[in-house]
């Protein structure tokens, strides 16, 4: 492999040129406030209507985000024939069941990470989907973006050479009342930030041959934190931590015998990069940091997919989702934890 004189561009086009859809949302929380916003501000694509549990809910988060209808259930939201694609925000536990509403009332679905809880409700709306011709991916957002699809390209192109090491570290600190911590909500880091290091690490790596996995306990009952060693035949090993009991560097590091590539703090969210050869030649990129405007390339790549009338995107398939999801049993298995919806 040649060492490049500088890293590629990205081939990700401006999300104001994707095809305009009509999108529904299933959820009023935190995430929907960005997804929504960030297609508002940087993309073509019509939010059109969005529900709740309650229609007071529904109405509260419309006036905010100038939003036509408020439904006061999601059985009236993916009932609404003018909404095209569903984007599924609710808490973790209530993923497959408002995604299996979307796809059986005939709609498109992007589902907030992670997916589902397990591998099984994965599957089952991969096999969903693909009965109905119905478009679905994983909202797993990072993979979406030009930073990730520069990464994408030296990854391709062998820059890092043979690699040996991922290393992947998602902490942050979350007090007592957070919905994190609430188990009747599938809470603890495993779902909610741990998604993203062991997400990455199969996107590199693939599948393990081997997990060992370690947890402690937090003051509140769920999971507080989780280290996973994975191992490879290739002889390459991923190292994961997630935690809620401590803020610890969001980091993300793909390290090869030619090169290291190092995401520091905030790995997840556009921003810069750094590839760093063994004889000390580095390599830089920067983009402007949008944070969570980046959503928007996800929500544009699924307008281009479904208006190609494709069923997937290959920045995030559906294999890949049901991957995690067993990743992640295993190491619930080995850890004793055990999701009240699955007891």
């Amino acid at each position: 492999m040649t060492w490049p004189t500088a890293l590629p561009a990205s081939r990700v086009p401006d999300p104001r040129d994707a095809p305009g859809l009509r999108w529904g949302v299933i959820g009023t929380g935190w995430i929907a406030e960005r997804f929504v916003s960030a297609l508002q501000r940087l993309t073509t694509q019509e939010v059109v209507a969005v529900g709740s549990r309650t229609l007071g809910s529904a109405q509260t988060f419309a006036e905010r985000f100038e939003i036509a209808r408020a439904h006061g259930s999601y059985e009236d939201l993916v009932a609404d024939p003018e909404v095209d694609v569903v984007y599924v925000a609710t808490p973790h536990n209530r993923h497959r069941p408002h995604a299996g509403l979307a796809l059986e009332a005939g709609k498109h679905v992007l589902v907030e990470k992670p997916i589902t809880l397990n591998a099984t409700e994965a599957q089952e709306l991969a096999d969903l989907a693909s009965a109905r011709s119905l478009f679905c991916a994983e909202a797993l957002w990072p993979l979406f973006t030009p930073k990730f699809d520069v990464i994408r390209q030296v990854l391709d192109a062998g820059v890092l050479g043979e690699i040996s090491t991922v290393i992947g570290s998602y902490g942050t600190w979350f007090d007592a009342d957070h919905r994190i911590q609430r188990h009747d909500l599938a809470g603890g880091p495993l779902l909610d930030l741990g998604t993203y290091p062991l997400s990455l690490t199969g996107w590199v790596l693939g599948a393990p041959d081997e997990v060992v996995a370690r947890g402690t306990e937090a003051p509140s009952g769920v999971n507080g934190q989780v280290s996973a060693l994975l191992g490879y035949a290739s002889g390459a090993r991923g190292i994961v931590h997630t935690s809620i009991l401590a803020s610890t560097p969001v980091l993300l590091v793909i390290a090869g015998s030619e090169a290291t590539l190092t995401i520091p703090d905030g790995f997840s969210l556009p921003g810069p990069f750094s590839v760093l050869r063994t004889d000390g030649e580095r390599l830089d990129y920067t983009e402007p940091l949008i944070e969570y405007d980046g959503l928007a390339y996800q929500a544009a790549d699924v307008a281009r997919r479904i208006t190609a009338g494709e069923l997937e995107t290959p920045y995030r398939p559906l294999r890949e989702s049901v991957a995690t999801m067993a990743l992640i049993d295993e190491i619930r298995r080995q850890i004793g934890q055990v999701w009240d919806e699955e007891r």
